[in-house]
């Protein structure tokens, strides 16, 4: 997984309470279990105008011009801009993998679905948290220049936007895990050692337990 220590972008305000993981990506696309390759289609439903599969060629698809994401600059954007509860509904990680195959680093909202912020964790995605009123000032601004960047410093927990910082709550493990580029999985294979040690000595220890 690619480390995220510092990240900049241009922000793709979307200006939506309660964007679910199906808005994300449609259920037809969960037939893959494929971790990439699901970038294309990223807000599927609001993207094209006529419907697709994982196996539809693009090609033969009609992009929604009025679709955001189908517009410039944004098409280039990294940071995603939203309101509250993003990423509710199911728990499918495929909704990550979509955001992340688009390009997207970093998601900021005032609040996320529970799931969908620990699957950003183990994909290399940053869930910003900000307070409501940040995140409308934050609208306010990007609405009016397309194009804003915003760069994200992971080491040191800051937003900084148009000459605006904002500071952000990111607890320490996950912080590390973003800076190294590891998922809980990866982070316990660094101890493969000592987990492997521990096991020995027990082995020896308490030999019954391990009797079939």
């Amino acid at each position: 997984m690619q480390p995220l220590t510092t990240h900049q972008g241009i922000i793709i305000p979307l200006n939506r309470a309660n964007i679910d993981t199906d808005m994300l990506l449609p259920k037809q696309y969960l037939k893959s279990l494929e971790a990439s390759g699901f970038g294309a289609f990223l807000f599927d439903d609001e993207r094209y105008l006529d419907p697709g599969e994982i196996d539809t060629p693009l090609d033969k698809r009609r992009e929604n011009p009025a679709c955001i994401l189908n517009q410039a600059p944004y098409r280039q954007g990294s940071v995603v801009l939203a309101q509250a509860n993003f990423g509710c509904g199911s728990s499918r990680e495929h909704a990550v993998w979509a955001l992340r195959d688009f390009g997207v680093r970093v998601v900021i909202a005032p609040s996320f679905g529970d799931i969908f912020r620990n699957n950003c964790f183990n994909n290399g995605v940053l869930p910003l948290p900000l307070e409501q009123q940040a995140v409308d000032a934050l609208f306010a601004l990007a609405e009016t220049q397309p194009g804003l960047v915003a760069e994200v410093d992971v080491e040191r927990r800051l937003l900084s936007v148009a000459g605006g910082v904002w500071c952000f709550e990111l607890d320490e493990g996950r912080r590390q895990r973003l800076l190294k580029g590891l998922d809980e999985v990866g982070e316990s294979l660094c101890h493969a050692e000592r987990i492997s040690a521990y096991e020995a000595r027990r082995r020896l220890a308490e030999p019954w337990l391990f009797r079939r």
